[in-house]
C-alpha cells in the first residue's frame, strides 16, 4: 500500500468559529472550502489538516503538529489569543504543549528533537 497524503481531520459542531479559531492558529486563511462544512489547509505537500462540519463527533479528535521551535510557535499564538497550557517532555528529544479548539479538539505542538 502506497500512502500518498494524510489528512488530519477535526470534526466541530459550528463551521464558521472553527474555521475563524483554525486561521488563528495557523495565521492564515484555509486553502480550500470544497464543499459546505469543510475547509482544508494544506500544512505540507503531503500533509492537511481539515475542520469538518460534524456535531456528533466533534471534540474527539488529537492533532499533532511538529514545530522546529516551541518557544517561539507558542508566543506566536499567545499573540495571536491562543494559550497553550503547559510545555512538557517526551523523553530526552521532545517537548509539546497543546492547545484546544472551540469544541475541545486537542492540537499539540511537538518540537522533536528539542532544538
Amino acid at each position: 500500500m502506497l500512502i500518498t497524503r494524510v489528512l488530519a481531520v477535526a470534526p466541530v459542531r459550528d463551521i464558521e468559529q472553527s474555521v475563524a479559531w483554525y486561521e488563528r492558529l495557523l495565521a492564515r486563511p484555509a486553502d480550500r472550502q470544497p464543499m459546505p462544512g469543510l475547509a482544508d489547509w494544506h500544512l505540507t505537500p503531503n500533509g492537511w489538516l481539515q475542520v469538518f462540519q460534524d456535531p456528533e463527533h466533534a471534540g474527539s479528535t488529537l492533532i499533532n503538529l511538529q514545530v522546529d521551535d516551541l518557544d517561539r510557535a507558542l508566543a506566536d499564538l499567545a499573540a495571536r489569543g491562543i494559550t497553550a497550557g503547559p510545555v512538557q517532555t517526551g523523553g530526552r528529544i521532545s517537548r509539546f504543549a497543546a492547545v484546544h479548539d472551540p469544541d475541545g479538539n486537542r492540537v499539540t505542538l511537538v518540537e522533536n528533537p528539542v532544538s
